[in-house]
């Protein structure tokens, strides 16, 4: 079963969103972070999407 499938880019060095719709990104529903959560760099991965990893990390 797939689920949450969709993926969301947030260019903080662009894009200023508040707080709230940064936690509501970050945060699951019990208030923790979403995981798994990886830094590479510059970018922060939250949760899973197989596409974005390859991208991001490289293949396997």
């Amino acid at each position: 079963m797939l689920k949450g499938t969709k993926v969301v880019h947030v260019d903080l060095k662009k894009e200023k969103p508040s707080k709230d719709a940064l936690a509501k990104l970050l945060l699951g529903p019990t208030g923790n972070l979403r995981a798994p959560a990886i830094i590479k760099g510059d970018t922060l991965m939250i949760g899973f999407h197989q596409d974005t990893y390859e991208r991001v990390l490289g293949s396997p």
